[in-house]
């Protein structure tokens, strides 16, 4: 049994980069050999097994091979004959293909090594076409590498534009597009996955409402202005789609099977966008004012509120944001409390809140 550090941890130690993570490969074990060990199995695709002590992945080298389409679509063999080579073989780009022995040396099959000093992004070997996924992780690694100064191969740029030509991101589900767009819109510079993306074609599949250059170039300049903040992954999303209709854009983030969170924020993004579109003179009528404000239910979710307000000073829309936070830190000091205490009841109450609202935000919008 030979135990190999893969992977991530090898890649970023080399980087100077500090290793959150580490995966390991077995060469030369069984299942039963491991769980005699105190490895106890996790995973039914193919044979993972999680530590006794320290709780880290531990897998048996395996090989795979293409019987279908998607991200099942493929037989996985795992036995002691298996080299390491083979199972680094499998993997997306080289510099995730290098392995470490237990006295630290590197194992290199595939120039790994060189191609971190050289900053480059380059698929292992051919069999990267057999997952369409990788378009996604390598646009993503590169998001993540980009200010260190990393491209990607010509060579692997083709190939993925091939993949796309053919249609394989025609069977990607949505659940994995959106893994991926999700931790790409945290990475160093998440523009660079989306403008990756764009250029490659695959938009026009992935989300073709964005394949438009000015409402991509919006998105983009939105979702820059924002991932600069301590911003959510809602905001993130949102500001991306901050370009489009409404209707088009909560369509968008349904169809990405996009938590309700960001489909929320989404909608509630491009719904105000588009009413301050309405109104680039800067005069904000005090009742639609108070109805955008009952939409986005600012009363019972004021941080939601703070998060919307936030994305929207990173559109075109900013010179209108202070109004409105002025407008909503006003109306939400209206106490229910000293209304019931002169005397209004139910439905008189209602209305006595809502007009007392109204005066606070006629004053506070008010040229």
């Amino acid at each position: 049994m030979e135990i190999y550090l893969v992977g991530g941890a090898v890649r970023d130690r080399r980087l100077g980069i500090p290793v959150k993570d580490r995966d390991w490969v077995v060469v030369g074990a069984t299942p039963e050999a491991m769980t005699q060990k105190g490895y106890r199995q996790v995973g039914a695709d193919f044979p993972v097994f999680l530590h006794p002590k320290t709780g880290e992945e531990y897998a048996l080298a395996r090989t795979e091979r293409k019987q279908g389409h998607g991200y099942h679509g493929f037989t996985v063999y795992s036995a002691p004959d298996v080299t390491l080579e083979e199972d680094l073989l499998r993997r997306d780009l080289t510099i995730n293909a290098m392995a470490e022995r237990e006295d630290g040396t590197l194992v290199d099959p595939f120039n790994g090594l060189a191609d971190l000093e050289q900053k480059t992004l380059r698929h292992v070997s051919e069999a990267f076409a057999e997952d369409p996924l990788r378009i996604l992780r390598t646009a993503r690694f590169a998001a993540r590498f980009h200010p260190l100064g990393f491209t990607i191969c010509p060579d692997t740029t083709a190939l993925m534009r091939d993949m796309i030509r053919s249609g394989e991101l025609e069977h990607l589900v949505p659940e994995r597009v959106w893994q991926e767009v999700q931790r790409a819109l945290h990475e160093k510079s998440p523009n660079v996955f989306f403008q990756v993306l764009h250029e490659l074609g695959a938009l026009s599949f992935l989300a073709p409402e964005l394949a438009d250059s000015e409402r991509f170039e919006s998105g983009l300049k939105a979702l820059q202005c924002i991932s600069a903040q301590n911003s959510t992954t809602a905001q993130r999303f949102a500001a991306l789609l901050s370009g489009l209709p409404e209707p088009e854009a909560s369509a968008r983030a349904k169809a990405m099977k996009s938590p309700n969170d960001c489909r929320d924020l989404t909608r509630l993004v491009c719904l105000f966008a588009g009413w301050l579109s309405q109104h680039n003179d800067g005069a904000l009528p005090p009742e639609a004012v108070l109805d955008m404000f009952d939409q986005a239910d600012l009363w019972r979710r004021p941080e939601r509120f703070d998060q919307l307000l936030a994305t929207l000073a990173c559109t075109s829309h900013q010179a209108h944001v202070e109004p409105l936070n002025i407008a909503a830190d006003s109306a939400k000091g209206v106490s229910p409390q000293d209304l019931l205490k002169q005397g209004f009841k139910g439905k008189e109450l209602g209305n006595a809140i809502r007009n007392e609202r109204l005066v606070r935000i006629t004053q506070a919008v008010a040229p």
